[in-house]
């Protein structure tokens, strides 16, 4: 037997298979979105919702519902934004309620989906930008918020009423970069926040109360941007590579698994949803539109 040839062989199929990621493909048509197209999140009905549709300020729904293999989904405008809001992020609370990061006006904002009325859950002048939302299955809220002027950021726990009608933010960290993407273990016990300027992603332990600890370098790159995250629920975190047009996924152990590569290179955010949860949406701000891509193992918004 040709041991070497054989070993080349295998070498090759592993590095095949590595490199063999999901196609993606168009969800929406492109430019129905502004260049602030971000915040993708799904609802306990499956609805996909993406903040900033024809222009900011507005949330649009996705319309995914029955649409065919390979189509695209019509979008139309769900909801407006208080006068002076813009939204950044979206997260669904269990009653079905949304939360909003308002980076413009300052604000976590609350709608109540029912009535579509919008409440300001939390507002504050310490506030730089609220940038991106992190629900729990608990119901704990985290914020991150970021100052683009000064390469600085901050986190919050926005800790919620019982009746979910008022808010208190809560200062985790003061000491970070430009804090950006926030995403939670499956477990609950570890809370990632990335630095997009930085470059970096920390890890913090993470307590049944929502306190954080143990601040740990969880993995950090030498190029491009990072923007959103999420967990699937075997605990690997998929991130938003600004820029370079892919979402790197990783185990819990900060090991790199693949990369999903992107038809755009300005991937803001993503989520999963789909009837299994093995759907991922992208927010693409350079093409201003949603790429959706398959993947194995399933995850929830």
């Amino acid at each position: 037997m040709n041991y070497p040839l054989l070993l080349a062989a295998l070498l090759l199929s592993a590095a095949s298979a590595f490199s063999q990621a999901p196609a993606t493909r168009d969800l929406t048509a492109e430019q129905l979105f502004t260049r602030n197209c971000e915040g993708p999140v799904v609802d306990g009905r499956g609805r996909l919702f993406v903040v900033n549709f024809e222009r900011d300020g507005t949330i649009g729904l996705v319309k995914t519902e029955g649409l065919k293999e390979g189509g695209k989904a019509d979008v139309e405008r769900y909801a407006t934004l208080p006068q002076g809001s813009i939204g950044n992020s979206l997260r669904m609370g269990k009653r079905g309620e949304m939360y909003i990061a308002d980076y413009k006006a300052h604000n976590i904002l609350m709608l109540d989906t029912a009535t579509k009325e919008f409440r300001e859950l939390v507002h504050s002048e310490r506030f730089h930008q609220p940038n991106d939302l992190c629900l729990t299955p608990q119901g704990l809220l985290f914020a991150s918020d970021p100052s683009w002027k000064d390469s600085t950021g901050r986190l919050w726990r926005i800790d919620v009423s019982k009746d979910g009608m008022t808010g208190k933010a809560v200062l985790l960290d003061s000491a970070m970069g430009t804090s950006n993407g926030v995403a939670c273990s499956p477990d609950e016990t570890t809370l990632y926040v990335n630095e997009s300027l930085q470059r970096r992603i920390w890890a913090y332990r993470l307590d049944k109360q929502g306190n954080i600890s143990q601040k740990r370098l969880f993995t950090s790159f030498n190029d491009f941007g990072l923007d959103g995250m999420k967990c699937d629920n075997a605990g690997n975190l998929y991130v938003t590579r600004y820029g370079k047009g892919v979402i790197a996924v990783f185990a819990p152990n900060g090991k790199l698994i693949r990369e999903i590569i992107l038809k755009g290179k300005d991937c803001s955010n993503l989520t999963f949803g789909g009837k299994d949860g093995k759907t991922l949406y992208v927010t693409l701000q350079d093409r201003r539109c949603v790429e959706t891509v398959r993947v194995k193992i399933a995850g929830k918004q």
